[in-house]
């Protein structure tokens, strides 16, 4: 093995998991590379501990104090982006452009985190002669977020910086699969200054999840990954009295009219189809064609021809999802769907081993079908064709799902009908991959999302915070109303 064998991470130690031990793989070679412990309740007990007794020191401190170590932090990040990059990529199979572009994005959440003491001062007025009320923003204590493979050092920075920086202290329970980023999270965090115990990490699968979710001491729970683990986690997370956001999985539509400029459309449907192999809750899996789109749609495979597996597309995460994706494509195949673009059985030279799905096109499927409806999380787009704009809109809005959706036209009015019917709570025009950038929050409607707020973001701040309103009088001598 590359790694030695992966430990929890509990007020500021490494701490074995125990004995039950998972493998990590890089699924571009399919090699083992390291081993990680699945925990149980009594590691999420101590870490929760460790949290709840960091506390109260965290939380004292000014946010002017606290936000130097995310400075600092963010500084890390800088300068160790090539590291952490190839770290991502090993753990995940990203090609390094990816795996470049995550972490980026974590410095960029990061700088919004340090931020926050200009935009969490709370507001002052005076009510009546003699009186102030004046609002502020508490932390709640020990939360807990719970984080998936695709994204293993952004989607951890969506929160840690943010809760941190509002005073809470944290307990992290990222995928069993990409354990390594995570883990050199703590390092630099450790040596930005952030005192021990404010930040722990448990490994582990379902049985840490459950812990995270029933335990008294854990005031709130953020959560990404599907939809049908979302649903659980937020359930069972607020039948205990806590606060949850769930993010869940997607079915993206990209509504295609025949004015739309050829080159941009092809480049960014291909781009939003393909990049992180799929692998992303903001990916492009379903093209609804609008009219005469076909000279479009011809450029869209010939883009998609272009992305070579093992050159710039990465790995799908395992073998068996490698198998989950392809079975997706032979029923719809089955089903009379046609495959322009066949990216079944691909291999990479030198990575024999490893779990590659190409690009796939496939034309003519219809709403009824699975591919229509489910989330495949790989390199893969269905092409649905309607006659009208409204046709496209009414099979956006049947989906259960609802993170984004775009529309490709060079129509303003027709981008914003889209806009206003979509029922997305991320949209594009003319962009394939609408993710909104720091102080605008990430976060989807439908079943893409379960609870109130967004993850990250202005939105954010009121997830991680509670406030506390005090009303205040000093001076007997003044004028008496019925507010005083």
């Amino acid at each position: 093995m590359k790694y030695p064998i992966i430990t929890n991470f509990i007020n500021g130690e490494n701490i074995t998991g125990g004995n039950n031990l998972l493998d990590v793989y890089n699924p571009q070679t399919g090699e083992i590379i390291s081993k990680v412990p699945l925990s149980n309740s009594l590691s999420v007990d101590s870490a929760v501990a460790a949290a709840k007794e960091a506390f109260p020191g965290w939380s004292n401190l000014p946010i002017k104090e606290r936000v130097q170590v995310f400075y600092k932090y963010k500084q890390l990040l800088e300068r160790h982006k090539d590291e952490l990059a190839a770290l991502v990529s090993e753990e995940n199979g990203k090609t390094i452009s990816e795996s470049e572009a995550e972490v980026l994005k974590s410095v960029e959440v990061t700088e919004f985190a340090c931020s926050l003491p200009q935009l969490t001062f709370g507001e002052i007025l005076e009510v009546s002669n003699g009186v102030e009320c004046r609002s502020e923003f508490s932390p709640l204590g020990v939360v807990a977020c719970i984080t998936p493979f695709n994204f293993p050092n952004m989607v951890p920075n969506w929160t840690l910086p943010n809760a941190l920086v509002m005073g809470n202290t944290m307990v992290l329970k990222p995928s069993e699969q990409v354990p390594l980023s995570a883990m050199r999270l703590a390092e630099l965090l450790k040596e930005a200054g952030l005192p021990d115990g404010v930040f722990n990490i448990v490994h582990g699968a379902q049985e840490v999840v459950e812990s995270i979710c029933d335990h008294p001491d854990i005031q709130a729970v953020s959560f990404v990954g599907s939809t049908r683990v979302a649903k659980i986690v937020y359930k069972r997370s607020t039948a205990n009295l806590k606060r949850a956001l769930a993010l869940g999985g997607a079915k993206n539509h990209l509504i295609v009219l025949p004015d739309a400029n050829v080159e941009m459309t092809a480049s960014n449907v291909a781009v939003s189809m393909s990049g992180c192999a799929g692998q992303r809750c903001m990916a492009a899996s379903a093209m609804v064609a609008v009219g005469d789109v076909d000279h479009i749609i011809e450029k869209l495979c010939e883009e998609a021809r272009n992305i070579i597996p093992g050159k710039n597309l990465g790995s799908v995460i395992s073998a068996e999802a490698k198998l989950r994706i392809e079975n997706y494509i032979n029923e719809a195949e089955a089903q009379g769907a046609k495959i322009l673009v066949d990216g079944r059985g691909a291999i990479v030279d030198g990575c024999e081993e490893g779990y590659y799905v190409g690009p796939t096109i496939i034309d003519n499927v219809t709403p009824d079908m699975k591919i229509a409806r489910e989330e495949v999380f790989g390199p893969v787009i269905s092409i649905l064709r309607v006659s009208t704009l409204d046709e496209a809109i009414k099979i956006e809005n049947s989906s259960n799902y609802g993170n984004a959706a775009a529309v490709f036209t060079q129509s303003g009015g027709l981008a914003r009908y889209v806009a206003e019917h979509a029922s997305a709570g991320m949209i594009g025009v003319n962009i394939g991959v609408p993710v909104p950038r720091e102080p605008f929050a990430f976060g989807g409607w439908n079943e893409s999302r379960f609870g109130t707020g967004d993850i990250t973001g202005k939105s954010s701040i009121e997830f991680w915070t509670k406030q506390k309103k005090i009303t205040t009088k000093w001076n007997p001598e003044a004028k008496s109303n019925w507010m005083s």
